[in-house]
């Protein structure tokens, strides 16, 4: 019997994305007694809920009842669900448990597991470590901040299977709460993120550290030694600390000389030759690929499963996704830079062409000084989507020389504006530095838009995605 059977459960925010959707399957084939709640009205959730059919769940969308969050034994929130939200402090009040789902795994999961956090590149980080393992142990477990549910792979997890997570500062609060962390911690790098739902950056940069912060001694804490912000994680570990940087500074770690990866740790050392592979191109990629040789290997991956894995990555969807080549114009889908230092590192790593960038939307309370920085630099054209962080954007870019077009009200129309003038050799970029409500459902959905429109544009022309 579950420690879960007959215990009331409400899960606050089911999403769309899979990770509500996990916690109320999973609660549900406990033997929970589950209510769902939603601020959302049920046609905005069909999909999920179409999944969840045929399930012993209670709902309530459109709203929530204040009784939900006192009459019961636990509340699950989703990620997207502020910790402050007024009817978690009356949970807490009332001495409910908050959980949210990394948390609810970690306990339960039998087996060692992989956590990837950063403001940018966790995604690549956490897929291609879990390539490399998986090429050495084809049951590994790849789950979220990319919309897989953790939960609903864990049937499928036994104490040998590898485990990777992507872990978002938002899923982090709840371990931080609950004291868990992963067995091998990776931090890729901390910038400025997220500060419409933190107090100030040191608050967000603060709870991405805290991802090691519950490691025991025998565990692993992966850190960009190149970036000061997570660097300073070094300083409070409990665990071991593994650096990786750009540049071999000498002792353990995983370093970049040239063109080669020099692991070392302790009598554990190898030598490989970076891999000619498009998805890997530009200094933030080196970085990425030197976090996951790390991440894999203190996994128990041989080096042979390493290179593989390396050299079969096929990159990411929604992160520098190449979607398509019309009239000889390469279209880019970034979607998932919706952060202004991310969208500058797209930038530079295309600066050897010309380039024109859709960028803007919804604002974070970020800076837009690196995208800026880098539009200064690389010149690219600018066709800005509307949204509350473009006007501060369209007048930074004025103010380097740099004429935005826009702002449009829809995908369709920037990516119109944006091919209307390219050439063969140009690439269309869609890298926002923005959040993406407003106009969209979510970042996924606004690269998904985008992979529409650009297949639009070939089928007009008579060509194949």
């Amino acid at each position: 019997m579950s420690a879960l059977t007959g215990k009331r459960v409400t899960v606050m925010g089911l999403g769309t994305r899979g990770g509500g959707l996990g916690v109320a399957r999973y609660l549900a084939n406990a033997g929970a007694i589950v209510t769902v709640t939603d601020n959302r009205p049920a046609e905005a959730l069909a999909e999920p809920l179409a999944a969840l059919a045929g399930l012993p769940i209670r709902y309530v969308l459109g709203g929530h009842d204040e009784r939900d969050f006192v009459a019961t034994d636990l509340v699950v929130r989703n990620p997207g669900v502020r910790r402050d939200a007024p009817l978690l402090r009356l949970a807490r009040a009332h001495d409910v448990q908050i959980e949210m789902e990394m948390s609810l795994f970690l306990r339960a999961c039998p087996a060692q597991v992989i956590g990837v956090t950063g403001s940018k590149g966790k995604t690549t980080v956490a897929t291609l470590a879990a390539a490399m393992v998986a090429a050495w142990n084809p049951r590994t477990v790849l789950a979220g901040n990319m919309g897989i549910s953790a939960l609903d792979r864990l049937p499928e997890i036994s104490a040998d299977t590898p485990v990777v997570l992507e872990l978002s500062s938002w899923q982090l609060e709840a371990t931080i709460e609950h004291g868990l962390s992963p067995h091998v911690a990776v931090i890729t790098n901390i910038a400025e993120d997220h500060l419409n739902t933190y107090r100030d950056f040191a608050e967000y940069a603060a709870v991405k550290r805290g991802i090691g912060a519950h490691q025991h001694p025998s565990n692993w804490l992966v850190l960009n030694r190149d970036d000061p912000e997570t660097w300073r994680a070094a300083g409070d570990a409990r665990g071991s600390v593994v650096p990786c940087g750009l540049g071999d500074r000498g002792g353990d770690g995983a370093w970049l000389a040239g063109e080669r990866i020099h692991w070392r740790n302790g009598d554990d050392a190898f030598d490989l030759a970076r891999p000619e592979n498009p998805a890997l191109v530009g200094a933030h990629n080196a970085a990425n690929l030197l976090a996951a040789v790390a991440a894999a290997r203190l996994c128990g991956a041989p080096m042979e499963a390493i290179s593989a894995g390396l050299a079969g990555f096929a990159g990411v969807p929604h992160r520098m996704e190449r979607v398509a080549i019309v009239a000889g114009v390469r279209y880019i889908n970034d979607t998932a830079a919706t952060a202004p230092v991310a969208a500058a590192a797209a930038l530079r790593t295309l600066a050897g062409g010309p380039v024109r960038l859709i960028a803007g939307g919804a604002d974070k309370g970020l800076d837009p000084g690196p995208l800026v920085a880098a539009a200064a630099e690389t010149r690219p054209a600018v066709f800005l989507l509307g949204g509350t962080a473009t006007p501060v954007l369209h007048a930074a870019l004025r103010a380097v020389g740099i004429e935005p077009r826009g702002p449009f009200d829809s995908l369709v129309e920037a990516v119109a504006a944006a091919a209307a003038g390219a050439q063969p050799g140009d690439s269309v970029l869609l890298s926002p530095g923005c959040a993406s409500f407003g106009l969209f459902r979510d970042e996924f959905d606004r690269g998904e838009r985008f992979r529409a429109e650009v297949r639009t544009l070939a089928a007009e022309s008579g060509e194949s995605t």
